[in-house]
């Protein structure tokens, strides 16, 4: 990442075009998610985000483990369940956030957990699925949600002000147009609800004069709402925090991300729990000793995919691995260094 914007040509953006989309699901970084996890036999995983379990699978097939699989998707959680019949007890799927995965793992026998793995964003099953309500490619209802204990995005367009919606489209989906944005939707809303993906799309095109080359001008507007209505951000850094109590000494995280705002919370919080506190001295005696160091990074700089991966799965153009081993010390206290608010600014 270079610009501190977006890379949304990724796999949860929805701009690839129909002729090169991928027919099934492709897991992203399979290969560097499986060499930084070192799965091994009689270990056992978490696969935070379940999707169509491309990382579960993967991981199963590597080392006789064992993998909770979580998800807060019924269809996901309702495939996953139809996965784990034939793998003799070795995959079991948890509905839920994985946010919430410390109380959800904690009346399962699961033992010390060696590795937690992250997919973040919408799934490729979920963009295509026109029912769900994510893609502007196809018309559906405007809906977004993950699970159904959240307003749509139809609701949060009918309900924010023009103010409330700028503000969202400029953090969330990084739109320099926000303004033109909003007020094109606040216009039209005040003639009629706007309740389809295509109504809303074909709004938000004809307000943004330009756009990035090989991107609809809808894109950034989508991630917005996908964003808020999921709370995605929020639930990132829950699921950090979660995964940080959660694993062994020597247990390894990985995430695989693909937009600016999810990568910059993922470095921001190895980095802080990388970092050695300051140290009492006596020359600096009111410096106070903080926590020891949780994490230790596996490579300063994200593994990305390469051209060959490209070009069989393009929703994987901007992804990119970070991964992190823990330490023995324990974890921070609750609330300690937490992920820094979105600002603008470059990413590694």
């Amino acid at each position: 990442m270079t610009t501190g914007r977006p890379e949304l040509e990724a796999a949860d953006s929805d701009s690839v075009s129909d002729a090169r989309r991928p027919t099934a699901h492709i897991p992203v970084l399979v290969n560097a998610v499986l060499a930084a996890l070192a799965p091994r036999d009689n270990a056992v995983y978490v696969d935070a985000t379940f999707g169509a379990g491309g990382y579960s699978v993967a991981l199963l097939g590597a080392a006789r483990c064992r993998v909770f699989g979580i998800d807060r998707d019924p269809e996901a959680v309702r495939r996953g369940r139809e996965l784990a019949g034939p793998m003799g007890g070795r995959l079991t799927i948890i509905e839920g956030r994985f946010g919430e995965m410390v109380r959800l793992l904690a009346p399962l026998t699961v033992g010390p957990i060696a590795g937690i793995t992250f997919d973040l964003g919408v799934s490729s099953t979920q963009l295509d699925t026109p029912e769900r309500g994510f893609s502007f490619r196809f018309d559906g209802p405007l809906d977004m949600r993950m699970s159904g204990e959240v307003p749509s995005a139809a609701d949060l367009i009918a309900s924010l002000s023009e103010r409330e919606l700028r503000a969202l489209i400029r953090e969330f989906g990084e739109e320099r147009f926000a303004g033109r944005v909003a007020r094109a939707i606040t216009a039209a809303r005040d003639r009629r609800p706007i309740r389809r993906t295509m109504e809303l799309a074909e709004i938000v095109r004809a307000a943004v004069p330009k756009s990035e080359p090989g991107q609809d001008p809808a894109t950034r507007t989508f991630q917005a709402l996908r964003i808020a209505v999921n709370d995605e951000l929020g639930e990132l850094d829950r699921g950090l925090v979660a995964a940080e109590q959660l694993l062994m000494q020597g247990g390894r995280l990985t995430v695989v991300s693909f937009h600016s705002l999810e990568d910059r919370r993922v470095k921001r919080f190895l980095q802080k729990r990388g970092e050695r506190a300051p140290q009492t001295s006596r020359h600096r005696p009111d410096q106070v000793r903080g926590p020891a160091p949780s994490f230790k990074l596996l490579g300063r700089r994200p593994v990305r995919p390469d051209p060959a991966e490209i070009a069989r799965n393009p929703r994987a153009r901007a992804a990119r691995l970070r991964a992190a081993e823990r330490t023995t010390a324990t974890a921070w206290p609750a609330g300690s260094a937490s992920p820094d608010r979105h600002r603008k600014g470059r990413s590694a």
